[in-house]
């Protein structure tokens, strides 16, 4: 999907026959909240290649305890909306362990934080199912009652042990249809995969099509 949408957003251009060589764009207004630099890294190898502009602010905000995804996301966005009154977006990610009931899900942060992957490694050791899927959760606010929520997923299972030097769980998820985990896939395959890369493709699509990439 997200290979798709760079392919017929660069198509678009081509078609405007524009030269663009000397113009300068204004600074993006778009405002992406996180204090997770590697975030950062991957949003914006994505949504640069779609030609949707932002900027990074580093912030902690206080998150809900919810559970659902959905719900920490945009109730983070709107309490951040309110501080700084111009369009932003945040993004939460959760791993999903079939055997151990959906856990860490929503908690998926402060588990990273606290056990790492090595703590759940451990509660995952003589499981058999390892069966896992990890889901993004976009949300974008323009104000408290303009705002979407956009989402993507992917069903993987969990490793044996840590593979790749990764931040997050990466060392620890396998992607279905491949052998390795996303920390041992160069940033290209794993943009093709990526529950995060599905999440902003969406978020992209949306800008480009309410006009609102900056």
């Amino acid at each position: 999907m997200f290979q798709q949408l760079v392919t017929q957003y660069r198509a678009r251009l081509k078609a405007l026959k524009l030269d663009t060589s000397r113009l300068r764009s204004p600074p993006p207004r778009l405002v992406f909240v996180t204090s997770n630099r590697d975030k950062v890294i991957e949003a914006k190898r994505i949504l640069q290649a779609c030609g949707v502009q932002f900027k990074h602010l580093s912030l902690r905000y206080p998150e809900i305890q919810d559970s659902s995804l959905r719900k920490i996301a945009l109730t983070s966005a709107i309490s951040v909306y309110r501080r700084l009154r111009q369009p932003l977006f945040t993004e939460d990610s959760g791993l999903f362990i079939e055997a151990l009931g959906g856990f860490p899900g929503p908690y998926s942060s402060y588990v990273q934080e606290t056990i790492g992957n090595i703590g759940i490694l451990r509660l995952m050791e003589g499981v058999r199912n390892r069966s896992s899927r990890f889901e993004s959760v976009v949300a974008y606010v323009e104000s408290p009652r303009k705002n979407q929520v956009f989402t993507g997923s992917v069903e993987g299972r969990i490793s044996i042990e840590e593979r790749g030097s990764r931040w997050g769980f990466d060392p620890i998820f396998i992607p279905s249809g491949t052998d390795l985990t996303f920390a041992e896939m160069g940033p290209e395959a794993k943009q093709k995969l990526s529950h995060r890369a599905i999440a902003l493709g969406k978020f992209a699509s949306w800008l480009i099509e309410h006009g609102r990439k900056r």
